[in-house]
């Protein structure tokens, strides 16, 4: 170790979208209906309904994609929350939307 502070990691650039979303929690839990406002290959920040718990870990489900995200809370501010994607997986066959 050189005694000098690590630079932090460079933040890649999310693309600006606009696409309906949900955040599933499983069969037994309420799903949340959310905005993903922009997005990159490893995570993307969503708005969700004013007052909105958003759980730390869950599967964000982008019907444009075809794709369930594994998504972690990284940061929240209001409506507007953080996610990074730590993999992805085909819809699950309990969502029905």
């Amino acid at each position: 170790m050189s005694g000098q502070p690590e630079n932090p990691p460079e933040r890649q650039h999310r693309n600006r979208v606009l696409k309906r979303a949900t955040i599933l929690t499983g069969i037994a839990n309420s799903e949340i209906a959310c905005v993903v406002r922009n997005m990159h290959a490893n995570g993307a920040e969503i708005r969700v309904p004013d007052g909105t718990r958003v759980p730390e870990d869950f599967l964000l489900y982008v019907p444009l994609d075809g794709v369930a995200y594994r998504a972690n809370l990284r940061w929240r501010r209001g409506n507007q929350a953080g996610l990074v994607f730590s993999g992805s997986t085909a819809k699950p066959s309990w969502h029905y939307g």
